[in-house]
């Protein structure tokens, strides 16, 4: 698979599982307890795998496993291959019916398992994930990552996030103070999710802000038509993984995407069916839109700071 196709598998990929939404309105779902060795920050935790996506290094149950930071996710999930792996003392069950819809259209019935998780600087316990296929998401064939950590952990602190030098920290929320030149870009919360406008050839929509995203803009079929974008321009077919499996997305060229104050030109753009759900998001801001910034996001507080962007990076990562 060359590098081109891998961006456009990766990029919808994680932005099905990121974009999943779980019908556990009436379930009680403590948030976890995340536990700074400093008592401020995490380390500066590189990327354990060459996508563009934020993956980190985390031990759970004495095993090292990769995890995708996906501030899509809703809700943390892990693979069902890795829970069999682990111990039976880490493999801590409760019986809550969860249900897990992707855009494809394939429903999951999963459980659920509460875990210790182990990264640089920080422990998160009392995390409760879904245990669900994960299919090509979860091996060598897609993004090798079998634990997805969501915004159930992501909102309990800032997430930064270092694209150019493929790094990433969580920082205490009391501890964090945003560097001068990060600017403060207008988003709103819906329910968990940070949600921002974004212009597509002057079209305004917003956008659910998706780092399990790869491409830069992904949008379902209403959007893209609303946008201007399904008017016979070229496009082609990518294969997009989601739960468990895979399914065909449509990619487009838009001339132009504007977003956080900074003009892009010639994005492709991932067009995939709508769900029946009214909840889904219709539309998904990937990683692309990071190139050559630097981002801070404050879920909980539904705020969100991001660099302008340059042309070269120098030096390690920088604070936060």
């Amino acid at each position: 698979m060359n590098r081109r196709n891998l961006l456009i598998r990766a990029g919808t990929l994680v932005a099905v599982v990121g974009g999943a939404w779980w019908a556990r309105e009436h379930l009680l779902w403590p948030d976890p307890k995340l536990a700074f060795a400093d008592g401020k920050a995490s380390a500066w935790m590189p990327y354990a795998r060459r996508a563009n996506v934020p993956t980190i290094r985390a031990r759970i149950g004495g095993r090292d496993v990769v995890a995708l930071v996906d501030t899509g996710a809703q809700y943390s999930v892990i693979d069902r291959r890795l829970v069999a792996a682990l111990p039976a003392n880490d493999r801590k069950m409760f019986e809550m019916p969860l249900v897990a819809y992707g855009v494809g259209g394939g429903t999951q019935m999963g459980r659920g398992t509460t875990l210790v998780i182990e990264l640089a600087g920080l422990a998160i316990s009392g995390l409760r994930a879904a245990i669900l296929d994960l299919g090509p998401l979860a091996t060598a064939e897609g993004l090798d990552a079998p634990l997805i950590i969501g915004r159930d952990v992501l909102g309990q602190a800032v997430l930064a996030i270092d694209p150019g030098r493929k790094h990433v920290r969580l920082i205490e929320r009391a501890s964090f103070v945003p560097p001068p030149d990060l600017a403060t870009t207008a988003v709103r919360r819906d329910g968990s999710a940070l949600v921002a406008e974004i212009s597509v050839e002057g079209a305004v929509l917003e956008a659910v802000i998706d780092t399990g995203a790869s491409s830069m803009l992904a949008l379902d079929m209403a959007s893209a038509r609303a946008a201007g974008l399904m008017d016979g321009r070229p496009s082609v077919t990518g294969s997009s993984l989601v739960l468990g499996g895979a399914m065909d997305a449509e990619v487009v060229t838009a001339r132009t995407v504007t977003f956080a104050e900074q003009l892009y030109e010639r994005v492709r753009v991932g067009v995939f069916d709508q769900s029946s759900l009214p909840t889904f998001p219709a539309a998904l801001i990937g990683m692309e839109a990071f190139v050559g910034r630097r981002v801070a996001f404050d879920i909980g507080q539904g705020a969100l700071h991001v660099s302008r962007r340059l042309d070269l990076t120098i030096g390690g990562p920088a604070e936060p």
